[in-house]
């Protein structure tokens, strides 16, 4: 634990990285007009991409801390998809001088950043009200977001204090509910064997869901990308693109609903992601909640659970921005 100081913070993808700097005793210690992005390919080194950031916003650091979209190996190393850096938390405190570094996986990041989130960056998905961090001493919230893979952390609040859960939710088993989700479960099964959440929920996700239904329906696919049938869809110009992401509203919104069963998670979820505000009008008509509440005998119950979308394009950061808070000793819910 160190005393509040100006923080480096990153969120570390395989193209591109965003860095912003945050000062962790401020009332507002994330400020968007401090973030920049840059592609890794440009640079030889994070160390390289820091230097140059550093050069262009003219702000300074003496801590960093970086988000990850990869597994943390003993605090110290991470191994980043589609991504040509070695990171070595040790040697990049060396290297640039600074008095620490420390990694977090980027989805213990994102599930943090719940913490600062203000209410101009959610949207309820459904008619609850958002959920009100700390009214009571015990909370549990489950953060699911869609992208290039399907990620799941767990949000703790504990007599005052929050910790994050990393999980690998995104790659338990798809369980089918209707006669549409079998059929596409057998042919993916067909296709994968073992077919996780993930296979359906996230960018591919939705070009899977698009073949399926293409066979089903007795077409042959084109050749598309994930953007092109969200594009499709919404502007109402293909009919199957309409589809899917009708199919793919209605499975996120059953994945969900099994996330927070399964992490106790009745506090509220939290729906995070690039493909949440692409989505968002789809996931708003019904199709989401209905069968996130499809539970059975536990309807009842997950009436009650409200579902917000995060709409800020800095989860990531704005997560990072909370650990910072947090390692310095500060309170994130004295902050609500």
């Amino acid at each position: 634990m160190h005393v509040p100081a100006p923080t480096l913070l990153a969120d570390l993808g395989g193209t591109n990285v965003r860095f912003a700097v945050s000062d962790p005793a401020a009332s507002m210690p994330f400020q968007m007009d401090n973030v920049r992005r840059y592609q890794v390919s440009d640079f030889a080194s994070l160390a390289d991409a820091i230097r140059q950031y550093f050069t262009d916003s003219g702000l300074r650091a003496q801590h960093a801390l970086i988000a990850a979209a990869g597994r943390i190996y003993d605090g110290e190393t991470v191994q980043i998809t589609n991504n040509p850096w070695a990171i070595s938390a040790h040697k990049l405190q060396a290297e640039l001088g600074l008095q620490s570094v420390r990694l977090v996986n980027d989805f213990a990041a994102q599930s943090m950043a719940v913490m600062l989130l203000q209410p101009s960056d959610l949207v309820p998905v459904g008619k609850l009200p958002l959920p009100q961090l700390g009214a009571q001493d015990e909370q549990t919230f489950v953060i699911v977001g869609p992208g290039t893979g399907l990620g799941v952390g767990g949000l703790l609040l504990r007599q005052g204090k929050c910790s994050v859960l990393q999980t690998e939710g995104g790659h338990a088993g798809f369980a089918a509910h209707t006669p549409e989700d079998i059929e596409i479960l057998t042919r993916l099964n067909q296709r994968y064997g073992r077919v996780s959440n993930e296979r359906l929920i996230s960018g591919n996700g939705l070009v899977n869901l698009y073949t399926v239904l293409c066979e089903i329906a007795g077409q042959t696919p084109e050749t598309l990308k994930p953007e092109d049938i969200s594009a499709r869809a919404n502007a109402n110009s293909d009919s199957l693109c309409v589809q899917v992401v009708e199919t793919f509203t209605g499975i996120f919104g059953s994945v969900a609903g099994d996330l927070v069963m399964t992490l106790g998670a009745w506090d509220g979820a939290y729906l995070t992601g690039g493909l949440v505000p692409i989505l968002l009008p789809w996931m708003e008509r019904g199709g989401f909640r209905e069968r996130f509440e499809a539970k059975g005998r536990f309807r009842v119950m997950m009436e009650q659970v409200p579902t917000q979308a995060i709409m800020n394009p800095e989860p990531g950061l704005i997560g990072a921005a909370a650990l910072a808070v947090v390692d310095s000793g500060g309170s994130l819910l004295r902050r609500k």
